[in-house]
């Protein structure tokens, strides 16, 4: 996926963006307490179960950063955009 369609999808998704250095998309998402943000990570580890594709995700008391990329593709493919439309869809 060229440079300009990640741009343009990531501004369809909310605050998620182009990371150019790690070649993926990222997001960091803000919760009031730990166990806010380990019921997050639960529900995106369930998420990604069942895509069977797995983020990066980097986790402290009240954030966990998510980062996607399609190593098979050699960076950003429709499976990570597919899975951040469905974790962003934990907040509809």
């Amino acid at each position: 996926m060229q440079k300009d369609e990640i741009i343009k999808k990531c501004e369809a998704l909310s605050d998620w963006n182009y990371d150019e250095k790690r070649n993926g998309i990222v997001k960091t998402f803000s919760f009031k307490g730990y166990n806010k943000t380990i019921s997050f990570v639960n529900s995106v580890a369930w998420i990604a179960n069942s895509q069977n594709h797995h983020p990066d995700l980097k986790v402290t008391f009240n954030t966990c950063e998510v980062f996607y990329t399609t190593h098979d593709a050699g960076g950003v493919g429709e499976k990570d955009f597919e899975c951040a439309k469905r974790i962003e869809n934990l907040f509809k």
